[in-house]
């Protein structure tokens, strides 16, 4: 039970600041401000379902798509480091993750859950790669388990997020939510710096 525990920790830990549920939230706002309060629970909930779901099946593909490829997990953690800190830049400097032209395409979009919100916004490259990451760790029953309960609970920590979006916007301002997403970026940036580094390492051990 103990390793359980500790496995969803992992997990959880390592998921979270990746997949940063408080940076969506200006962009959730900002795409369900003519929804219904009943709409944006519905859309809140899809989003956290399609997270819980791309990173579930990474994290059971993964080990199978390293092989394929022919990619070692020192590969996979500079290369996951390097778009980390892509997108860690993006958030300290205040860059808007989403293109031009994929600003204009969702305000046409009816369901928002898949693209943009859990894809690329919430479950995006860095994210998606720790869950190949920990595929790749044991391959137990028991930390199988604790990963799955990890990604369950990153999940239902992005429904709460989304569904606090709005008191939570309000409350925070823009400017509020600004600050907190650099704050985040600022430790996203320090794990990709870490992810590289241990990248390294495992190539010249090997």
């Amino acid at each position: 039970m103990e390793q359980f525990f500790s496995t969803l920790l992992l997990a959880f830990v390592a998921l979270f600041p990746l997949v940063n549920p408080v940076g969506a939230i200006p962009v959730f706002c900002s795409l369900t401000s003519s929804s219904t309060i009943e709409q944006r629970k519905k859309t809140a909930m899809k989003t956290a379902k399609n997270v819980f779901f791309i990173l579930i099946v990474f994290y059971f593909v993964g080990e199978f798509l390293l092989e394929f490829f022919g990619i070692s997990l020192g590969v996979l953690k500079i290369a996951g480091g390097l778009i980390v800190a892509s997108t860690a830049w993006e958030m300290v400097t205040g860059k808007n993750k989403l293109s031009t032209e994929e600003n204009s395409e969702i305000q046409t979009k009816e369901d928002i859950s898949f693209t943009p919100m859990a894809l690329p916004l919430l479950s995006g490259p860095g994210s998606i790669g720790v869950a190949i990451g920990l595929s790749t760790q044991e391959n137990q029953f028991i930390y199988s388990c604790g990963v799955s309960a990890g990604i369950l609970l990153i999940g239902v920590t992005v429904y709460v997020a989304l569904l606090l979006s709005l008191p939570l916007f309000k409350l925070l301002g823009k400017t509020g939510v600004g600050v907190l997403n650099r704050i985040m970026g600022f430790f996203i940036l320090a794990i990709a710096v870490q992810l590289v580094v241990n990248g390294i390492f495992m190539l010249f051990k090997n």
